[in-house]
């Protein structure tokens, strides 16, 4: 007899995602559309965790509400928690140790897996949605600090970087793979020792494609680090012929 056991409200969600409070499109590619993912997502919002509060001003008063919302999230069944936003790493040790789960707070937790793939002589490209704010705080709690790498931001060009950290309601979708893609070229022709790309901004991987088919280099995002997960805490039995 196989007998099933209760206790959840809710059922079949291995990843659970908690998200900016942010108005601007989720398109296709964006962790925040559910149709991106092959398998259940469990979202949660963190309120007044705008763009700007996150990634401009690096708020500390946010540190609670995530930690609140990780606890949250194990309760209702994740495996294993995530977030939207790289500069989320900033928080990434004390969430990690709030909850019983595996936690990877941002995409730039792959920069040290990607730099052990390549030659002893090549970098990590990192490219983020400011390169600004990105500050030595947020690779030193997640390990990239001792990466060789190179960081670029897109935040000098028109498009993307100010809709997105503006939480406009409106995004050109292909200005911004064409200032992505830009971002990406310019990047490698001023540094050709960089080996592989890792997108820092989870908005950016409904672009990640048109990247690596310009730079012909592999491209690590979100959406590659939360399937690497995924299969690690939702393992699948294996049948075929011997």
């Amino acid at each position: 007899m196989e007998t099933a056991i209760g206790g959840k409200r809710i059922y079949g969600h291995a990843i659970g995602i908690l998200m900016l409070e942010a108005r601007f499109p989720r398109i296709p590619g964006d962790m925040g559309n559910a149709t991106t993912w092959d398998f259940p997502v469990l979202y949660k919002v963190i309120k007044s965790a705008t763009p700007d509060a996150v990634v401009r001003k690096g708020e500390g008063r946010l540190l609670d509400p995530f930690i609140a919302g990780a606890v949250e999230l194990e309760k209702e069944g994740v495996r294993a928690i995530t977030t939207n936003c790289g500069f989320l790493a900033m928080f990434h040790r004390e969430m990690a140790s709030a909850v019983n789960v595996p936690v990877f707070t941002s995409s730039l937790m792959q920069a040290p897996l990607v730099y052990a793939m390549l030659k002893p002589d090549q970098k990590v490209g990192i490219i983020t949605i400011s390169a600004e704010y990105l500050t030595r705080k947020h690779l030193t709690a997640i390990g990239v600090d001792k990466v060789p790498h190179v960081i670029v931001g897109a935040e000098g060009e028109a498009e993307f970087s100010r809709k997105i950290l503006d939480n406009e309601m409106d995004l050109d979708v292909a200005k911004s793979r064409e200032e992505l893609v830009r971002v990406a070229t310019r990047m490698i022709q001023q540094n050709p020792e960089i080996g592989a790309i890792v997108l820092e901004c989870t908005n950016m991987t409904p672009y990640a494609a048109a990247i690596q088919e310009q730079t012909g280099l592999p491209v690590f995002d979100i959406y590659t680090f939360v399937n690497y997960v995924y299969n690690a805490v939702v393992r699948k039995s294996f049948s075929g012929y011997m």
